[in-house]
């Protein structure tokens, strides 16, 4: 029978367990996500009216093709479904992918699946009312008078699609932070002394992200930079490197201890 909770560390499993394992939890993660392509399909009105709420003026995005309407409202269900079913999915990698992590390594992450979604989550909202609102009013306000300016359907919702999904992304940089300092690769005093070029970095990035007029990409860059402080901040705090059990230690270093008596 496939395993529904995390295995132990010191489980040993076959090579066609292990698969059983992984077909099921895929089969749950495709379930979850079917539920909720279900559910929003069903509420397309209303999810589309949250998507065009950006726009200004109250437009209405315009459609060329006779399948456009059908398939872009299929594309922006799927979106939705995948940031609500995103919890029981990254539970479902989570639970496969724990055995093979070391007990050291387990303090590290088991945190950040708690901050992942919720720093995903709040991207997204900050993308929603601050990022999308300002980008979309500078862009279709740009020498409005020279163009007739209408809104793509498609277009539109790629655009609307790929800042949120940015803004969740690089709300993971406490993530990235608070992983390297826990880990020992850096720490926050290197950190805070390369700040000049973690600013140059993050410019570059927020240069990278969607929306290229320059209202966004500062809306996008001041969340950076509070992200990059605050998690060095947060890096000093709580950031240090996971620390042995006594146990553990006392019982690696025994084994040591051995192991050179015994090679002399």
């Amino acid at each position: 029978m496939a395993r529904l909770t995390p295995v132990k560390h010191e489980d040993r499993l076959t090579l066609v367990e292990h698969l059983d394992e992984l077909r099921t939890r895929l089969i749950i993660s495709g379930g979850a996500f079917a539920v909720a392509f279900a559910l929003c399909f069903w509420q397309n009105g209303r999810l589309l009216d949250i998507a065009n709420a950006p726009l200004p003026g109250g437009r209405v995005p315009l459609t060329f093709g006779v399948a456009e309407p059908f398939t872009t409202t299929v594309t922006i269900s799927a979106y939705a479904a995948l940031v609500i079913s995103l919890p029981v999915i990254l539970y479902q990698a989570y639970a496969f992918f724990l055995p093979a992590l070391t007990n050291k390594e387990k303090r590290v992450v088991v945190p950040f699946l708690f901050m992942v979604p919720c720093l995903f989550i709040a991207g997204v909202v900050f993308g929603y009312f601050v990022v999308l609102p300002a980008a979309t009013k500078f862009l279709l306000n740009f020498n409005q008078s020279q163009f007739n300016i209408q809104v793509r359907a498609r277009d539109y919702y790629s655009f609307f699609t790929l800042t949120l999904g940015a803004m969740g992304l690089i709300f993971q940089l406490p993530v990235g932070v608070l992983a390297v300092t826990r880990l020992g690769i850096v720490t926050p005093d290197q950190l805070s002394a390369n700040r000049r070029y973690a600013v140059l970095v993050l410019a570059v990035i927020a240069m990278l992200l969607p929306g290229t007029d320059p209202v966004s990409m500062l809306l996008e860059l001041v969340p950076l930079l509070v992200l990059w402080e605050g998690s060095v901040l947060l890096a000093r705090i709580v950031g240090r490197p996971a620390e042995e059990p006594a146990e553990a230690r006392d019982h690696r270093l025994r084994a040591a201890s051995q192991r050179r008596r015994l090679g002399t």
